[in-house]
């Protein structure tokens, strides 16, 4: 089914009947997008399980919320790569620099 396998915008609730947790996991993973996942469950060790092994940049555990400004925003697969707010969203417009110095005699000055 298409709506299974696109990125999807709007509030669309997307349900697909499924009869084991693999069989849940392969469908959800089954597309070239992975922005967001939700899963809801009262099973902590599925929580586990199912969260680790969905291939989404984001994944909501027993709520419709996804998103908020501490945490860092983005998709994996033809969902984006890299990531937006938070203090990692910053990393993709930084540059380092690793500077490895030898031989160098250094001296340190007090002000006491």
């Amino acid at each position: 089914m298409r709506l299974f396998h696109e990125e999807i915008f709007g509030p669309v609730a997307a349900l697909i009947r499924f009869n084991n947790e693999d069989e849940a996991v392969d469908a959800a993973n089954d597309c070239d997008v992975g922005l967001a996942s939700y899963v809801y469950t009262k099973d902590i060790g599925r929580a586990a399980r199912v969260t680790e092994t969905l291939q989404a940049g984001m994944v909501a555990l027993n709520t419709g919320v996804v998103s908020d400004a501490a945490a860092p925003f983005g998709g994996v697969k033809q969902s984006g790569l890299g990531r937006e707010g938070s203090k990692y969203g910053i990393d993709d417009y930084m540059s380092l620099k690793t500077v490895i110095t030898g031989n160098v005699n250094v001296q340190h000055r007090s002000h006491i």
